[in-house]
């Protein structure tokens, strides 16, 4: 890997990075604020993967600036299935109408989860090398599992939330 392409892959890290850090922050804030004890969970598993993503990237970027290479020993593992998980309990259908922090987070989950697709599949199609295409092919499954699983959820529970929660959207 020629100077130009280690410069642009550390900054793609560096972007990476910064967003699994967002993302660990919101999540964790979002476990604390919720109300509902599945939401809780959901989010606090999500924080932990924010986290384990962070680390991955890390030390990837420690590697690349010390030995010029991406570290082989550094592993993610696998993505949990997580787009037919449940998110929040029932009891939150029963008081949707008033769910408005779970209803904003799982807007900006989606977008966070979004953003970090766009940005992993960006890397994974400028990678000059088979291992620096893997590892961003590895988060975009990560995130894409992520994003589909609220997706899914926030397309469940939209209309039930507008229609209790009295309002129109448009």
């Amino acid at each position: 890997m020629d100077s130009a392409q280690t410069q642009e892959l550390l900054s793609g890290l560096r972007q990476a990075m910064q967003a699994e850090r967002a993302g660990f922050e919101f999540y964790a804030a979002a476990a604390d604020k919720t109300d509902d004890p599945v939401g809780r969970e959901t989010f606090r598993r999500l924080a932990h993967e924010e986290n384990e993503h962070f680390n991955f990237l890390s030390a990837h970027y420690r590697s690349l600036i010390e030995r010029g290479a991406l570290d082989p020993s550094v592993k993610l593992g696998r993505p949990e299935p997580t787009a037919e998980q449940v998110l929040f309990s029932p009891a939150l259908r029963a008081r949707l109408g008033q769910a408005h922090f779970e209803m904003s987070a799982l807007a900006i989950a989606v977008q966070l989860e979004l953003n970090a697709i766009t940005h992993y599949r960006a890397q994974a199609l400028q990678a000059q090398s088979p291992e620096v295409k893997a590892l961003f092919e590895e988060l975009l499954a990560w995130e894409t599992g992520h994003y589909e699983a609220f997706l899914r959820q926030q397309q469940d529970l939209q209309e039930e939330y507008w229609s209790s929660g009295g309002f129109e959207p448009f």
